[in-house]
């Protein structure tokens, strides 16, 4: 491609409104133009890496006994409504009617459709097993974009399911995902941590995300570098401290005007604000209030709290949900609500003597112990692992990092094919569920990942497998007839000997501009060809990951090229 007719632009200052350096540089190279709020057109470098990233997966996905298809992106609604992931506790599926009066929606994912292909497409168990996958683009009403191509209302996803005739069989395809995926990140340039993380809308027993470290990640991973325990925040957990024991003491009621938080309240009674009972309000769906308590010094997992409360959704009640419980927000308390959910971290179950609201303004109750002063409804682990907190593995202290993910897997088992009835017959004629799995890639995202781990001050460094091209061949100066042909030449003799080249053959910009548009765009060799360098027995060669620069000779380029783009 000759930079002179390339249909893009590359930008001195990235737009005001971006703030992740991928964001910026992407923009800025020239790879992405925004048309909307989380959508984008992906021009021409954008889409040849992104070429390159889908082919690497067709290898691995055919490797492992894929079969493409590709699948529709308008569904009928009813296949979504059967499996109850159609009603407002999904907002960011967007469905309209269409001039029938038939519920439509467009696809954020297809595991109905794929149970709705196995019904039709599988009766017996000779059938099983199966993986079909595609990349295809998707649309999700994404109430926050963000981050560019991280966080993205329409994208572009490769995802596959498994379709087995048992646990045993979902396993070993769970396991061959794992193993395509680390080749897949591996292949791209990218390094990734596998961590375990909460199935969400999915539904399903298991799922594993793979995420990229950086601090501009949207989830909070805590690791442990000593056993090698890794998990979402979402789902971590910590070995809590023991409770004290101790003889629960008579309720107490005081005054503590003004103490609004636990901080406000441990500094007024002189105590540590682990020795606190802490409430937090949420509404379900149906307007049902979860009162939430944990310790005073630990903060709710909305995550766990939502799994415990077996709710779809969960969002903080407002003030006149929680007053009509009976409590009182800024003091509130378990002890007298009437008609909330109640659910009590394990921690708080076993700790007795803590102070917690008294559901009066300006008043607290000293004492209070779980079991004796009220009535959970639900015990389980509902606070959130902090950094620092003891590995529940082997005790020692986790690190909390940053990530993106880039890949999840999932065990789905049933939770489709038995609602849609995808069934086949077993050895012995008997009916059984198909046992599904399903595995993403967000293609734009991991392109948009790697430019956010994979840069320096002056633009993208790709790695040579998913670079748009090769070679930036760049011609220098703009009067020099000799070293015009020279690198004409160069350029015809490389595309014909299979390299792929953009070729800076621009008469205006200064040698400068070029250099600087060169590290910006971030090709992973780049070639100068000057009258100097012609005077000096040949080319200038640079790697864009290294400062080393050195004079090539003509004849010995194609083997150097290809030695360099093998490093």
């Amino acid at each position: 491609m000759r930079l002179s007719h390339a249909f893009f632009q590359t930008l001195r200052d990235a737009p005001a409104d971006a703030e992740l350096i991928s964001h910026k540089l992407l923009l800025r190279a020239g790879f992405i133009q925004p048309l909307g709020a989380g959508i984008y057109s992906y021009l021409p470098l954008a889409r040849r890496s992104m070429d390159k990233i889908e082919a690497i997966i067709r290898q691995e996905m055919n490797a492992i006994g894929g079969q493409e298809l590709t699948m529709p992106v308008v569904h009928p609604g009813d296949l979504w409504q059967q499996t109850e992931r159609w009603d407002a506790a999904y907002p960011e599926l967007v469905h309209w009617r269409d001039r029938a009066g038939r519920d439509m929606t467009l696809a954020m994912t297809h595991e109905e459709v794929v149970a709705d292909l196995a019904r039709r497409q599988i009766s017996s168990w000779r059938q099983l097993p199966q993986m079909i996958y595609h990349i295809q683009i998707k649309f999700r009403d994404e109430p926050r974009s963000r981050g560019g191509l991280i966080r993205v209302r329409e994208f572009t996803m490769k995802d596959s399911y498994s379709l087995d005739a048992d646990e045993a069989g979902l396993e070993r395809q769970f396991e061959a995902h794992r193993l395509a995926y680390r080749r897949i990140f591996q292949r791209c340039g990218l390094e990734t941590v596998e961590v375990s993380a909460d199935v969400g809308m999915m539904g399903g027993s298991k799922s594993v995300e793979f995420m990229a470290l950086t601090p501009a990640g949207e989830d909070t991973l805590l690791l442990c570098a000593s056993c090698g325990y890794a998990a979402n925040r979402e789902v971590a957990t910590f070995r809590k401290p023991a409770p004290s024991e101790e003889t629960p003491l008579p309720a107490e009621k005081v005054a503590t005007p003004h103490c609004k938080t636990i901080a406000e309240l441990a500094a007024f009674l002189g105590v540590p604000e682990s020795r606190t009972a802490k409430a937090v309000f949420f509404a379900a769906e149906g307007g049902k209030v979860i009162f939430a308590i944990t310790r005073g010094d630990m903060e709710v997992n909305e995550t766990k709290l939502r799994q415990a409360a077996q709710a779809t959704a969960l969002r903080p009640a407002t003030e006149e949900e929680i007053r009509a419980v009976g409590a009182v927000p800024g003091y509130g308390s378990p002890v007298g609500v009437a008609g909330a959910l109640v659910v009590v971290d394990e921690l708080v179950a076993a700790s007795p003597n803590l102070a917690a609201g008294a559901n009066a303004e300006g008043y607290h109750l000293l004492n209070v112990t779980c079991g004796r002063d009220y009535q959970p409804d639900i015990v389980a682990d509902i606070v959130a692992a902090q950094g620092g907190e003891p590995c529940p593995a082997c005790g020692s202290p986790l690190q909390a990092e940053r990530g993106v993910e880039v890949g999840n897997i999932f065990k789905l088992g049933t939770r489709y094919s038995e609602v849609l009835g995808a069934l086949y017959d077993d050895p012995q004629g008997v009916k059984r569920p198909i046992v599904m799995g399903s595995y993403g890639i967000g293609v734009g995202r991991l392109l948009a990942t790697v430019a956010e781990t994979r840069h320096d001050p002056q633009g993208l460094i790709w790695p040579a497998s998913i670079a748009p091209f090769q070679v930036h061949l760049v011609l220098l100066p703009k009067k020099a007839p000799q070293a015009v042909d020279a690198a004409d030449r160069l350029y015809a003799e490389l595309t014909a000997a299979g390299f792929e080249v953009l070729y800076d053959d621009r008469e205006e910009p200064s040698p400068g501009v070029k250099f600087a548009d060169a590290d910006l765009i971030g090709l992973p060799l780049r070639i100068t060809v000057s009258a100097r360098s012609l005077e000096q027995g040949g080319v200038e060669l640079k790697r864009r990951d290294q400062d080393e620069r050195r004079i090539a000779a003509l004849e010995d380029l194609p083997a150097l090229l290809r030695a360099e783009l093998a490093a």
